[in-house]
């Protein structure tokens, strides 16, 4: 087969225009046909009369989905989780301004856009939207950096709302640079300090919040932070407004550019490091809206791990968390390549599909997808692929679970176990090359009764690195290769034996 160079041009902020090579974004995993087998992609149509630009994604009552767009708009499909959909759209509601989260709670959607956490309501049932009532707006905002990305309602009410800086590089407005927690009366309060750009909230398992980060200055790479009370997540920017934060001090110290996390973390106390690194390109370039998976096996065998999109990429990742001594860090994973657009949102159906949805932009920022907006439905065909499931971390080492049982001969052999660790520069400069390398050894393989894991002890293992697991020796019981065979683990604590 000959590879073609597909090229795109945007047209930016300033009437310049930006010429790439679809190439230049990265090259792909180049597992999309094998992913088919397992996880489908299902076309949801949109009327060509509607420009839908989807930002966000609710499950409503009797089997409806909203869908939120970046130009304000909130239509409600009804037909969408068919097996072989053709939607209708209603418009529920307009005149909002970029919604990048919804939350359906007490007959009210609740919404979080560029200036505001709004509750909308249909009071006299008639399907469209009549009563609207702002929770809060209580940050600044002029310019179009200033993004703000919230969640679903927590277990007492609440939505987390993370605001983006002025840029990359400034907090201008009140708050940029925050997130804060709206509560159901539309009280907000400061939670932390530290953002740059970031792109989703949500809670795993065990209801703990988190902030997907891009690329940028204090950040080597995109990235899974905790939203922690009183925490520092790494860009300083933020500092100017703890005077008027009640309950939180400005950090004694402020972080030096063109040094570690591992170094930092010890000098700045309130610094929480990111609770996953993904390599950049390696594992998405502009990582977006996630969602975790509580389908109850109806999406496969991936429960209670998160999904993102991946705007630049058009790509869908995973991820698995775990608390090692009070800090929280976990394993990326690919997952699915070759969606339609950028991805925007992600949205799990209650009959454990995976809603995914975007667009392009006229703003510079390039895409891998050809479409201008989509929104797609990935299924699970019902087949499990043999896959890397979850990473643990041991004391020792790494203990490496798999979806289906391992082959005992390529299982049991450590070298078909290759890890290399590398960390990332941690400063003001935009993003950052991988630092640092080191090649830990793998002394020790076990494998467990069933065949479905593996113990790896390991010498070498480096706090405050990423470990880039690539496995493509191991086959399974059936002689399958893995059907992606990399993954990266972020340590920032190795437990006591």
């Amino acid at each position: 087969m000959v590879k073609t160079l597909s090229t795109r041009v945007f047209r930016g902020l300033l009437g310049t225009s930006c010429l790439f090579a679809q190439e230049d974004l990265g090259a792909m995993w180049g597992t999309a046909l094998a992913e088919a087998e397992y996880y489908r992609l299902v076309d949801i149509p949109i009327p060509p009369e509607i420009p839908m630009h989807p930002g966000s994604f609710e499950n409503l009552p009797e089997n409806q989905l909203a869908v939120g767009t970046r130009r304000g708009d909130i239509y409600f499909l009804s037909g969408a989780f068919d097996e072989n959909p053709q939607p209708t759209f209603e418009l529920f509601a307009s005149g909002q301004d970029e919604i990048f989260a919804m939350s359906w709670r007490n007959q009210a959607l609740t919404v979080t856009q560029f200036g505001e956490v709004t509750r909308i309501r249909d009071t006299n049932g008639d399907g469209q939207a009549d009563d609207f009532e702002a929770l809060t707006n209580h940050w600044g905002y002029a310019e179009g950096h200033e993004f703000a990305f919230g969640s679903k309602h927590d277990a007492q009410g609440n939505i987390w709302v993370a605001l983006g800086l002025s840029g990359s590089y400034h907090s201008h407005n009140f708050l940029r640079g925050w997130a804060v927690k709206v509560t159901p009366d539309g009280t907000m309060i400061p939670v932390c300090s530290g953002l740059r750009s970031p792109a989703g909230v949500a809670a795993n398992a065990e209801g703990a919040m988190f902030v997907i980060e891009s690329q940028g200055p204090w950040n080597g790479s995109c990235s899974l932070k905790h939203l922690k009370q009183g925490g520092f997540l790494g860009h300083p920017a933020s500092y100017n407004w703890y005077p008027y934060v009640e309950g939180q001090q400005v950090p004694a110290e402020t972080p030096q550019s063109n040094s570690r996390i591992l170094v930092e973390k010890k000098r700045v106390k309130e610094l929480v490091p990111p609770v996953i690194r993904f390599p950049y390109i390696k594992m998405g370039r502009s990582i977006s809206g996630f969602q975790l998976n509580e389908s109850n096996g109806k999406f496969g065998p991936f429960e209670n791990q998160f999904f993102f999109g991946d705007y630049t990429l058009s790509l869908i990742l995973r991820a698995t968390t775990e608390k090692i001594n009070g800090v929280w860090q976990g394993a990326c994973y690919p997952f699915r390549e070759g969606l339609a657009t950028g991805i925007m949102n992600l949205q799990f159906t209650p009959k454990g599909q995976l809603i995914a949805g975007g667009f392009t932009t006229n703003r510079q920022w390039p895409v891998r997808g050809e479409k201008p907006f989509a929104i797609q439905r990935l299924d699970w065909t019902g087949k499990t692929p043999f896959e890397i499931k979850e990473i643990r971390i041991q004391s020792n080492g790494f203990k490496i679970i798999f979806t289906k049982p391992v082959d005992t001969e390529t299982a049991s052999r450590a070298g078909n176990y290759v890890i290399e660790t590398y960390t990332h520069n941690f400063g003001a400069g935009y993003g950052s090359p991988e630092v640092d390398h080191t090649n830990p050894t793998v002394k020790a393989v076990s494998l467990s009764k069933d065949h479905l894991s593996v113990h790896l002890v390991i010498e070498g293992m480096q706090e405050s690195h990423i470990h880039d697991f690539d496995l493509s020796g191991v086959r399974s019981a059936q002689g399958e290769p893995l059907l992606h065979h990399d993954a990266y683990y972020t340590v920032n604590e190795i437990p006591s034996p």
